[in-house]
């Protein structure tokens, strides 16, 4: 039985398949460790948001004026700390404070804490 397996080692050709699979496995397990994607979250561009951000995002495209909204919302020890909103409805000193308003109190965070930028 060693015989056998020395000499399947030895043929050139087998040992270069097998470098061929392992170089396979290897690559596919790198891909999946930083290209594959979370389930029970939303992509949006290369962010994948949270659902406290999704219910928020949600809730603030239904103010007038306001559109489509991506909300990332940062956090320290699992408490929101700050908030960065980018909406792509008109843009406008009303509309802003809104904004700022709605997330500042749905976060429960100073809304000096809420940065809203209008979307290009």
């Amino acid at each position: 039985m060693k015989e056998n397996l020395k000499k399947i080692f030895q043929n050139k050709t087998f040992r270069v398949i097998l470098i061929c699979v392992a170089a396979l496995l290897l690559l596919f397990a790198v891909w999946k460790v930083f290209f594959g994607g979370e389930s029970g979250t939303q992509t949006s561009g290369k962010y994948n948001q949270t659902e406290l951000e999704i219910r928020l995002s949600k809730i603030l495209s239904e103010i007038d004026g306001v559109g489509q909204t991506t909300v990332m919302v940062s956090e320290k020890d699992g408490v929101p700390v700050s908030a960065i909103i980018v909406f792509d409805g008109a843009d406008g000193f009303l509309t802003r404070m809104r904004v700022i308003e709605a997330a500042a109190n749905a976060l429960n965070i100073p809304p000096t804490d809420v940065l809203v930028y209008p979307s290009v």
